[in-house]
């Protein structure tokens, strides 16, 4: 029997590759993102190109209870969720005071209370199976305060800690959660987040969505907890705990201020 991964933020970037690698693996997929003609375009390669089926859903992620609304109507089909990724979600850049609340807020019902609610409803589901896995798309923004992207390295954060803290409330269970953790990935991220100009990005070299998603399939199917992408990425976010807060704080402001 064909287990199926559903997919958040599936239009692009690392969501699309995963979608990619699922198929690949013959997995039957729930794609879901706002766009629903990308949305179409990918089912109709997908089921092309592999012998699956896909399943998508045109939706805002950050409008409260969406998520709800997608577990609603994949239950309504019958549809089990064996791999569960939380992949969607965006960033901003800039001083937090200058910033647009709007887009913030969206953010956080995104990154945060979308991401949640969708692991509260899945993973009960699999608690009921006793197996599942589950992605969380956390960042190496995760481990340390970001001046610039306030609110998002403090979602990112949440979204490592909560995806720790679960994984070991299932260790009995037959159900993992892993936290993948890339750097800055060649992705459509920079454009919204606004910062092509950001020392971290501008003229940098950057690892692609595939080769970022096929690091995170192998990390989930191994049942790795965290898993930082990239050696000198998981040197960083590790030596953070034995500097000064402070100075990991402006460390991490002068990486990422605007190029000259």
């Amino acid at each position: 029997m064909k287990k199926t991964a559903l997919i958040t933020g599936a239009s692009g970037g690392i969501g699309l590759e995963l979608a990619k690698v699922h198929a690949s693996k013959g997995d039957n997929l729930v794609l879901i993102a706002r766009n629903e003609a990308k949305l179409k375009e990918l089912k109709s390669e997908l089921e092309k190109d592999y012998d699956i089926e896909v399943f998508v859903i045109a939706k805002d992620l950050s409008i409260p209870n969406a998520a709800q609304d997608v577990y609603n109507e994949t239950t309504q089909k019958g549809i089990q969720v064996d791999f569960l990724i939380n992949n969607a979600g965006f960033g901003d850049f800039g001083m937090f005071y200058e910033t647009d609340w709007e887009k913030e807020h969206k953010m956080i019902e995104l990154n945060i209370t979308a991401l949640t609610q969708f692991t509260k409803l899945y993973l009960q589901d699999m608690v009921k199976r006793n197996s599942g896995k589950i992605m969380n798309v956390a960042s190496t923004a995760a481990f340390q305060p970001g001046p610039t992207m306030a609110i998002y390295y403090a979602t990112k954060s949440y979204v490592l800690h909560f995806s720790e803290a679960i994984a070991n409330e299932l260790k009995d269970k037959n159900i993992t959660v892993t936290a993948l953790c890339p750097g800055a990935t060649e992705s459509g991220f920079q454009a919204v987040a606004e910062m092509e100009e950001s020392k971290l990005v501008k003229g940098k070299k950057l690892p692609s969505s595939k080769v970022v998603a096929e690091y995170g399939y192998k990390a989930m199917m191994k049942g790795k907890t965290v898993a930082i992408h990239g050696f000198m990425n998981a040197v960083l976010a590790n030596s953070v705990r034995f500097m000064p807060r402070k100075m990991v704080t402006a460390i991490t402001r002068s990486v990422q201020d605007r190029a000259k």
